[in-house]
């Protein structure tokens, strides 16, 4: 780690530190400093084999830690594309890559093999990271850190203010990142994103490695990093917003249909799926499974603006779901693999409520005391199923076992077991 990171953690956790390596530093008054610029000003956009070529030597040749950002257009676009990749490393200065004209990134990603990145949120940018051959081996996540050590503000911009003592300019952290060329007030703010990352790390690291916490938060950076990538999501569709009022099996079969024409749509326009045809809009054709366009044209959503032929397509989606046999339609609900919903269990299990209750008391008192999160502690889903079916014998080595099947890192399972075999082992009368 270069002099210049030690020097940014040591005034670390106090909005007076924490000053970029070229600059004086927050004042002696404590108030947050506004950065306004990139030491280095504004780099180039990356947007050709050459240039990137370029970046790729210099920051392989770089040292200590690179700080990694992306921007997606989510609302613009379809999907979760990266519209603009940020780093930065010590010796290598800043680089803006974009990667729509360098859609293959995975000669960088390679150079930066073994090297530690440090992502804000990394769990949302190594999506549309890995699309374009960017995956890293070793991370670290600077939310994740803010909340493990008990900020109770752990946003880019919070962080860096309460930290580091400077102030970030978020005003362009929602526009269309797909926009071509890029205005140069949103490639300052892009290039601002990953100035101070791996300050921030370096203090961060400190004040973890002060409560006793640093271990914990390298395990969970080594599950993210570790992490395959996810799933797609089974029926998609039934998390169209509005949801809860849609109850029959046919008008849930024309939110399906709806759904899947305007994801059609969407895909090939290259838009957000909310910019073809609203959650709501569909929602209402559900509840009113209309029976032709003069119908469907009366419903909020599909008003005036929308044409003669908007409104045939998505009747043509109406019309095939009102056209399926009954037992085609689908079920109410997605197959159950896990524990019922606990507002349930009272009915089904008072036994298991009742550990149930337990546990969430015990987890959220101990989570209380470590001054984290209790979501962070462990996964409430773990909890749950470990209520809903527990180990025979509810004794400390089985019960750390199943929260290791459950998938709960060793440093959960050390904090945790206790105060679960506890809770685990009351009787119903003891938990009110």
């Amino acid at each position: 780690m270069t002099d210049a990171h030690e020097t940014a953690a040591d005034s670390s956790l106090r909005t007076t530190g924490g000053a970029p390596p070229d600059d004086g530093g927050p004042s002696d008054t404590g108030a947050p400093i506004p950065l306004l610029e990139p030491r280095e000003g504004i780099p180039p956009v990356i947007a050709d084999a050459a240039a990137l070529a370029e970046v790729t030597a210099a920051f392989a040749a770089g040292s200590g830690p690179v700080a990694v950002d992306a921007e997606r257009a989510s609302g613009y676009r379809y999907g979760q594309r990266a519209y603009l990749v940020q780093l930065r490393r010590q010796g290598a200065g800043t680089a803006l890559i974009d990667p729509v004209a360098c859609p293959d990134l995975s000669g960088l990603g390679e150079a930066l093999s073994g090297v530690e990145w440090v992502l804000h949120a990394a769990t949302q940018d190594l999506p549309c990271l890995r699309e374009i051959g960017m995956v890293p081996t070793r991370l670290f996540d600077t939310e994740l850190a803010g909340r493990l050590a008990g900020f109770p503000r752990v946003g880019l911009g919070a962080m860096v203010e309460g930290v580091l003592g400077f102030v970030l300019e978020k005003g362009h952290s929602a526009v269309d990142w797909s926009t071509r060329p890029l205005p140069e007030p949103w490639l300052r703010y892009a290039a601002l994103d990953v100035e101070l990352l791996v300050d921030l790390r370096d203090a961060l690291e400190k004040e973890l490695d002060r409560q006793g916490k640093l271990e914990w938060a390298l395990q969970e950076f080594d599950a993210i990093a570790s992490a395959p990538p996810a799933e797609p999501r089974k029926d998609p569709w039934r998390r169209t917003s509005g949801m809860h009022k849609v109850r029959r099996r046919r008008q849930l079969a024309v939110v399906r249909e709806l759904w899947q024409a305007r994801d059609r749509i969407a895909q090939r326009r290259d838009v957000s799926p909310g910019k073809v045809l609203s959650d709501a809009a569909i929602v209402e054709a559900a509840l009113a499974v209309p029976v032709n366009v003069h119908a469907l044209g009366a419903l909020n959503g599909f008003g005036h603006r929308m044409g003669r032929r908007q409104l045939e397509q998505w009747q043509a989606a109406v019309d095939r779901a009102r056209a399926l046999t009954d037992s085609q339609l689908p079920q109410p609900g997605q197959p159950v693999t896990g524990p019922p919903p606990p507002r349930a269990w009272a009915d089904k299990d008072p036994v298991a409520a009742a550990r149930l209750s337990a546990a969430r008391a015990a987890v959220t008192a101990l989570a209380e005391r470590l001054n984290m999160p209790q979501e962070n502690l462990i996964a409430p889903d773990t909890v749950r199923r470990l209520c809903w079916e527990p180990p025979k014998n509810a004794d400390a080595d089985s019960v750390a076992s199943a929260l290791t099947g459950y998938g709960a890192r060793p440093w959960q399972v050390e904090q945790v077991t206790p105060v679960l075999v506890t809770a685990l082992s009351a009787r119903p009368d003891q938990t009110t």
